[in-house]
């Protein structure tokens, strides 16, 4: 193997370790933003519950939650499918149970807010 092709398999590892660590901060913005939908329910809820009849607020809120369960997994699968298609070589990405547990347990918060909204 000739040295210039050698330094274009180097360039193309490290292309893909970049990409792979892209992936992990995409995921990474898409979990905020979920989070960020859990804030809007959350605020939505503080802002109207006055409002009557209440399960008008308490559904907006839902609607809200019910994105940002969309969203983590949304997130979940795209970073799954990047992590099927790339190899990393240098670089050491997240383990795919690491990303299971963070979407398990932004999904679990966010339901039990939603929970904690229809019961005050």
């Amino acid at each position: 193997m000739s040295d210039k092709q050698e330094l274009a398999e180097d360039r193309t590892d490290w292309a893909e370790d970049r990409t792979v660590l892209a992936n992990e901060r995409t995921f990474a913005g898409w979990m905020r933003t979920g989070m960020a939908s859990v804030a809007i329910a959350l605020g939505l809820k503080a802002v109207f519950g006055a409002v009557e009849p209440t399960w008008l607020a308490k559904a907006a809120s839902s609607l809200f939650i019910a994105v940002s369960l969309l969203i983590y997994w949304g997130a979940w699968r795209n970073a799954l499918r990047v992590y099927a298609r790339l190899n990393p070589h240098s670089s050491e990405p997240a383990s795919k149970t690491h990303l299971c547990v963070v979407v398990g347990s932004l999904s679990i918060g966010s339901v039990v807010c939603c929970i904690v909204l229809w019961l005050i």
